[in-house]
């Protein structure tokens, strides 16, 4: 057998953040503005520490620098990808990611693009993807005019909605919303517009206005794919959400035993409901893991819906 490893998510407390990470799945969250968990990563701003095996106690960035042959041997200087879970009991602000290009110019950074399911969304649950301008003109003139109502393409979502976000588009999780996000290693945003919020001081937050119409896409492309190739497995099914260049996001509703392949140089699994073993692991709602590179198969059992991430 090979290592899978147990991740200990990291919280982070917002100004829109509320208390489902609590309510929803039993974490032990530090205050009921708890707006993300990061739940497999390795960024210097949230590295999870592993918390099982014989590297329990270590972060994954650890891990990553030291033992790379976990992880296919992959090159970069960063673990790539990054796994939350987000509950927006307010909105979050209008903003936008740049691109590696961008971040690794101006931020030193990864850029970030990220992708979304809807875990759940409460009645009349609404999102921002995209605008309406047609050229960067429109798009600079309804900014300074504070324009946002025509200029934001926002639309009602659903749970098992999924969206995928590539970097400098426009959007917004808003109020209602608890969502799985897969994404780049990156914590670069730029907001344009926070609906003129003040916190307890008084002030409003700061926005990045210029770095947002740089990398903001002009027109949008504000088309989702709809449709998802499902496949039946022994005892469920699969369901492929998105292949890009920078990931892979896999859906797996399991009602019995299934034998789950490694081919990627590692899979970020997340338990996002029911409960089962994982070979010899119990796991439950709420679980997360990395499976590195020299365990090639997993032996699932037990009635679970599974998110997979992969490279």
């Amino acid at each position: 057998m090979g290592h899978v490893l147990k991740m200990e998510p990291v919280f982070k407390e917002m100004i829109w953040g509320g208390h489902k990470l609590k309510d929803v799945y039993g974490y032990d969250i530090p205050s009921d503005h708890t707006g993300e968990c990061w739940a497999i990563s390795a960024h210097k701003n949230g590295d999870c520490v592993i918390g099982n095996g014989e590297f329990s106690g270590k972060t994954l960035s650890w891990l990553f620098e030291n033992h790379r042959e976990l992880f296919g041997n992959i090159e970069g200087g960063q673990f790539p990808l990054l796994v939350k879970i987000i509950d927006a009991k307010k909105d979050l602000s209008v903003q936008v990611h740049p691109d590696d290009v961008y971040a690794g110019a101006n931020e030193n950074s990864l850029g970030k693009t990220e992708c979304w399911y809807v875990l759940q969304a409460d009645e009349g649950t609404k999102m921002v993807m995209g605008h309406h301008a047609e050229t960067k003109e429109e798009f600079v003139k309804a900014i300074e005019e504070d324009d946002y109502e025509n200029l934001l393409n926002s639309f009602k979502i659903k749970e098992g909605d999924f969206f995928y976000i590539p970097s400098g588009t426009l959007h917004a999780i808003c109020s209602g919303s608890l969502i799985y996000e897969a994404q780049q290693s990156s914590d670069i945003t730029y907001r344009v517009y926070d609906y003129h919020r003040k916190d307890a001081d008084g002030n409003e937050r700061q926005l990045h206005v210029k770095q947002s119409i740089d990398v903001t896409n002009v027109p949008a492309d504000i088309q989702q794919k709809k449709d998802f190739e499902s496949k039946v497995l022994e005892n469920g099914t699969k369901t492929r959400y998105v292949e890009s260049e920078f990931f892979k996001v896999d859906k797996y509703q399991l009602n019995g035993k299934n034998t789950i392949l490694n081919d990627a140089p590692f899979q970020m699994v997340s338990i996002i409901d029911g409960a089962g073993k994982m070979d010899n692991f119990d796991v439950k709602k709420g679980d997360h893991f990395i499976i590195c590179s020299d365990q090639k198969e997993t032996v699932f059992d037990g009635i679970m819906d599974v998110m997979i991430t992969v490279l």
